[in-house]
């Protein structure tokens, strides 16, 4: 049966809290403001978010590319549990709401969402629980290879200096306390911290020579930088300014 529901919700400054429970809210909830800003509910992780930096998903862990699975699985809705082996240590609930893509073999490139896991040590077998709509669509078997992916919204650090540890998701428009719950911004005019002199029209950017800044692409960082918008005015060293999101509607 298919599931059918809506994520939107209005908000407005009111909502701009950190807090220490979820709420009503499930991560990657969509906000939106009267004039069309579009914001995402996130879990922040150990370190408390800066208003006007530039914010990316939880680290991508290449140890996590390509497990072997440890037993061969079921089909159907029943079929929600997959055990991996040689992962390495990862804490309990790391990719809860995140994603377990089949890398090859039987059922390869499917992509199922993560309900929760215990705490694995390194090389031990990992049992990972899908969502009981996400029963497996292929029967899996030892032959098949796992990828295991994060929520990009679940444990979300500020944009590290010159070389990107995750996927940009949006930037913060208030300080979201460590290991707390709250909005990103990730469409529409916001307030960015600059980095350089980028000028108005520019495609801005989220890696720069300083941690959490927006930069102005260049020949040199076209490959390494990832877009959030376009410069609403002059870049400013160290100042906020406007930046016309475009990273999530």
């Amino acid at each position: 049966m298919a599931l059918l529901g809506s994520q939107d919700v209005q908000i407005g400054n009111s909502n701009f809290v950190s807090t220490a429970a979820p709420g009503q809210y499930e991560l990657g909830t969509r906000g939106y403001t009267r004039d069309g800003r579009a914001f995402r509910y996130v879990l922040c992780g150990a370190t408390t978010l800066v208003a006007g930096e530039v914010i990316q998903s939880p680290a991508f862990l290449t140890s996590s590319i390509v497990l072997a699975v440890n037993t061969t699985s079921g089909v159907g809705l029943g079929a929600t549990v997959i055990s991996v082996t040689g992962v390495s240590t990862i804490a309990a609930g790391f990719y809860n709401d995140g994603y377990l893509m089949v890398s090859s073999s039987a059922g390869a490139g499917l992509v199922y969402q993560i309900k929760s896991h215990p705490a694995v040590s390194t090389g031990a077998t990992g049992a990972f629980t899908l969502y009981d709509e996400d029963g497996l669509a292929v029967a899996i078997t030892t032959t098949s290879t796992i990828t295991l992916c994060p929520n990009k919204y679940n444990g979300v650090v500020q944009m590290p200096v010159t070389t990107a540890t995750g996927t940009v998701v949006g930037v913060a428009p208030y300080a979201i306390a460590a290991t707390q719950y709250g909005w990103i911004q990730t469409w529409g005019p916001c307030a960015v911290k600059g980095s350089d002199s980028g000028a108005l029209g520019a495609p801005a950017g989220a890696i720069s020579t300083s941690a959490g800044r927006a930069s102005t692409f260049t020949a040199a960082t076209l490959l390494t930088m990832q877009a959030i918008g376009v410069w609403m005015m002059a870049d400013v060293e160290a100042r906020w300014v406007m930046v016309d999101l475009r990273i999530a509607p």
